[in-house]
């Protein structure tokens, strides 16, 4: 999953480099400054990437944590261990965390290096108008990577939610991500601007925040205090589901 994230830069950056300019407006933000300057490549595939490819890989990966050893039968053998239902709770979490932070560096590295291999690279320029040094301009990209990472922290809560609600780790893997596309269409009904903040999808992108001179740091913080709010309600729920669940039958 991680290699098919990081062909997706690739991909654009290919495509890019062989056709004729790109119409300003057209296509993902950034795809006409590709040709420019290669270190748009990971700007605009985070920017392609989040509303389905990132929630993917997130949903196929946390609705694997229970359901999975449970679907195979393992997942009595681990609870015979002395680790516990919490402890091994928490392992599936971390684990599915590790992804949340692997997924969006695979698209950001894979895309600084593509697009430094097939264009030229120097100053960027910022949405605040500001030029920034390539170095700093990847620092940004990384923070835009933490950003996404932090923002799928909440969808892994739920999918580890539930992951231990069924022995069918397609059907957790489904309604996590179906969840993740549902919120995202809520997120653009005006009707439901009440219900907007509320919504774990709401942040996804404010890392523009991040692409300013100097960088603001409201929508990170807002986001991870979401995140956080998401992963105490969820992880409670998995938790209650869990240390009660029948895993021998």
């Amino acid at each position: 999953m991680l290699l098919a994230l990081a062909a997706i830069p690739v991909v654009i950056a290919v495509v890019v480099r062989v056709s004729s300019a790109v119409p300003p407006g057209r296509g993902p933000a950034f795809l006409d400054r590709i040709s420019q300057n290669g270190l748009f490549v990971a700007v605009t595939a985070m920017l392609v990437s989040v509303p389905l490819f990132l929630p993917l890989t997130i949903g196929v990966v946390a609705g694997d944590t229970i359901a999975g050893e449970a679907g195979v039968g393992t997942l009595r053998y681990l609870l015979v261990a002395p680790a516990g239902r919490v402890r091994l709770l928490l392992v599936k979490y971390a684990g599915a965390a590790v992804f949340c932070i692997s997924a969006p560096l695979a698209v950001a590295l894979a895309g600084a290096g593509i697009g430094w291999a097939l264009f030229p690279v120097g100053p960027v320029a910022l949405l605040s108008g500001d030029l920034v040094e390539p170095d700093e301009a990847l620092v940004r990209m990384l923070l835009i990577a933490a950003y996404q990472a932090v923002s799928l922290l909440g969808l892994s809560a739920i999918g580890l939610f539930l992951s231990t609600l069924t022995d069918v780790p397609v059907g957790a893997m489904a309604a996590t991500i179906v969840l993740s596309v549902v919120s995202q269409v809520l997120d653009q009904l005006p009707q439901l601007e009440w219900l907007h903040p509320w919504l774990f999808t709401h942040y996804w992108f404010g890392f523009a925040d991040l692409l300013r001179q100097p960088i603001g740091w409201d929508s990170f913080g807002d986001n991870a205090l979401l995140q956080a709010g998401y992963i105490a309600v969820f992880g409670a729920l998995a938790y209650g589901r869990f240390v009660s669940k029948d895993v021998l039958s």
